[in-house]
């Protein structure tokens, strides 16, 4: 296919498909094109952001009903095929002739790179194996010395995956402070996320601002471009003295006091009323899975506050009020918080 062709046919599913490579383009042009077509006509839309259970439990069914089709006798195998030099040619030779790509995708209305890389996190047996060590953390930092950002080889090297390795070295690469954030501290924050916001408003995308003073002080900006997608591991370089997690987690605060002007939205009366909204609307969403929720528009259940906010007020109510919530699914949990929950608070209010 023609790739400006391509190109203008992705964009109906993929927006910012114009920001990609060729290279890119190509691949998607191959590997998702008829994909989404297909689940047009079924009236699915293309999803991003978190993977669902249900969307978890069918990569796992096409993994495990490739490995029965090609006799690959191990998903480590079949998706860190490097890791095995002896019977490399034969997989990639079996990927091939049985449509890995087509196979690994199947049913599952997203790119492919994304559900091939959400693959390889659930069945990496290096992911998930606990704290590092103190000797770890050393021999992290002798690895990164002696190959840079070379994560795959890392990884290889320490026997984690790549994405642990790599956040694992943004916490212990410098003398992190775990105290309360300092005056000077919060002001390297605040002007490391303007420099960066100023540097993302170009003329093209002069749409997306509500107004842009001439003055070298004054930025104004749509409320959601001031959590969103922000570059975090180059604003933890800038504050110098906290990692990445804590630099977030810090902005979404200073946002959530200045959006909502300092009230206590989540104490006393305003904290049980926040409670009692919260539980209410996320139960009318009847979502089966926390990432179907538009987390942006339950804010307003709150206040003009940021996402991560109200995602930090749900997990502490499902922690605070549903017993064994590990053991239950999402539904649950809100059908609990409804049917149980809700009728206690609005007592007590």
């Amino acid at each position: 296919m023609d790739l400006d062709i391509a190109r203008q046919e992705l964009e109906e599913f993929i927006p910012h498909v114009k920001n990609l490579s060729n290279s890119s383009i190509k691949k998607m042009a191959g590997r998702d094109l008829t994909r989404f077509k297909a689940f047009k006509k079924q009236g699915i839309a293309v999803k991003f952001g978190r993977f669902t259970q249900k969307e978890n439990k069918q990569i796992q069914k096409n993994v495990e009903e490739f490995l029965s089709l090609t006799g690959i006798d191990s998903a480590e195998k079949l998706l860190f095929t490097w890791r095995y030099p002896d019977d490399k040619d034969t997989i990639h030779r079996l990927k091939t002739e049985h449509h890995f790509c087509e196979k690994i995708s199947e049913g599952i209305p997203r790119p492919w790179r994304l559900i091939y890389y959400r693959a390889r996190k659930m069945f990496d047996p290096n992911n998930y194996k606990g704290r590092y060590s103190n000797e770890e953390k050393e021999k992290l930092k002798k690895y990164q010395a002696l190959h840079g950002n070379n994560w795959k080889k890392i990884s290889e090297l320490m026997s984690r995956s790549n994405l642990s390795v790599a956040m694992k070295f943004s916490e212990v690469k410098s003398a992190i402070n775990y105290g309360p954030w300092t005056k000077e501290e919060t002001q390297k924050l605040m002007n490391a996320v303007k420099e960066v916001l100023r540097r993302k408003i170009k003329p093209e995308n002069a749409n997306s601002l509500l107004s842009l003073e001439e003055s070298e002080t004054e930025l104004c900006i749509e409320r959601e471009k001031l959590y969103q997608a922000l570059p975090w591991t180059e604003i933890e370089t800038k504050v110098g003295s906290r990692y990445w997690r804590q630099c977030k987690q810090k902005w979404n605060s200073i946002l959530t006091s200045k959006l909502t002007r300092g009230q206590e939205l989540y104490k006393g009366i305003n904290g049980l009323r926040t409670k009692i909204n919260l539980i209410k609307r996320l139960y009318e969403t009847r979502a089966e899975d926390a990432s179907e929720v538009n987390w942006d528009e339950l804010s307003n259940a709150i206040g003009d506050v940021p996402r991560a906010y109200v995602q930090s007020k749900f997990y502490k109510l499902k922690v605070s009020f549903v017993p064994l919530w590990k053991r239950k699914t999402f539904s649950e949990i809100l059908d609990y918080l409804y049917e149980e929950t809700l009728p206690e608070l609005e007592e007590k209010l």
